[in-house]
């Protein structure tokens, strides 16, 4: 069974919790009882109870079986008013900016939201449905320039800058997002749309655009991931990126002194791997040029 398994198995779960199918103090279902419903391994099913108490839905006690957990603690109008799915999303949003997506869990947001967690499963199925909704209101955050700028080039860059600056926002995304797997949303598809059109007319094969519309992306996202790697590794080590490899450089002295690199020992400066920002404009800029030239070719053929 896939991750994606026990979170669905736990949705379940919740919802019959959410929709009064099973009232605080009710037994929920055991390990067994579960293995036999949703026909799964043991360790899928112990995985589900695990996430339904991470929740706060659920609770284990002591020479009992689990049991939902007690009623909420206060209501959604005393703490800035009603649950709505558009409050979870964007509450959702501000504790994964603050604290990281890893940090994310319903607990946390319905402690924020000063609700108890079954409140917020009568408004989204679970985690995934909560990721699916976050992606698609960021995506509506940073829309495409209207009218769009003329010429393929032009608006294959916009679309590739709007996404890193969401990225660059919003670091904890990059690992919730797949450009071979994405989160199918009519906001997903007309970014596609838009690469696809702007793609139209210039000699490509429907398979070779398509592959240009995913490959793009895709470009962003692996730089972008690279940046949210280093934020990890800058946060936990305390050191820049420059600091970082001012830090080695005793240790590459040793291997450069050899001559064995002359083109390693000819870089005096971590600025240009800092550096980010540029090193995403030079790999957006060199992939659109090698475009350009296979465009030449192809006209050059008819």
């Amino acid at each position: 069974m896939t991750e994606a398994s026990f979170r669905r198995i736990a949705a379940d779960i919740a919802a019959r919790i959410a929709t009064g199918q099973l009232r605080p103090g009710h037994r929920v279902p055991s390990t067994r009882q579960v293995m036999r419903e949703w026909g799964v391994a043991n360790a899928t099913a112990a995985k589900a109870l695990a996430q339904l108490r991470a929740e706060g839905l659920v609770e284990s006690r002591p020479g009992s079986a689990t049991v939902v957990a007690g009623l909420p603690r206060s209501t959604p109008a005393a703490t800035g008013g009603a649950l709505s799915r558009d409050r979870i999303t964007t509450t959702a949003i501000r504790i994964a900016d603050t604290h990281g997506g890893d940090e994310l869990s319903m607990r946390r947001l319905a402690d924020e939201l000063g609700v108890g967690p079954m409140s917020i499963y009568r408004h989204v199925s679970g985690k995934d449905e909560l990721v699916h909704l976050m992606s698609r209101h960021l995506l509506s955050d940073y829309p495409l320039p209207d009218p769009a700028p003329e010429g393929w080039r032009a608006r294959l860059t916009a679309e590739c800058r709007s996404q890193w600056r969401m990225y660059r926002d919003h670091p904890w995304l990059t690992r919730l997002t797949s450009v071979i797997r994405p989160t199918v949303s009519p906001e997903g598809m007309a970014r596609t749309e838009w690469m696809l059109d702007a793609l139209d007319g210039l000699g490509l094969d429907p398979a070779e655009r398509l592959r240009e519309a995913i490959a793009l992306p895709a470009l962003v996202l692996g730089m972008a991931s690279t940046r949210t790697r280093e934020l990890t590794a800058t946060r936990k080590s305390g050191l820049s990126t420059v600091e970082w490899w001012n830090a080695q450089e005793a240790e590459l002295a040793t291997y450069l002194a050899g001559g064995r690199f002359p083109h390693l020992a000819s870089i005096d400066t971590a600025d240009p791997v800092a550096d980010l920002d540029a090193l995403f404009e030079l790999g957006l800029e060199r992939h659109l040029d090698g475009l350009e030239a296979r465009l030449r070719r192809l006209a050059g053929r008819s």
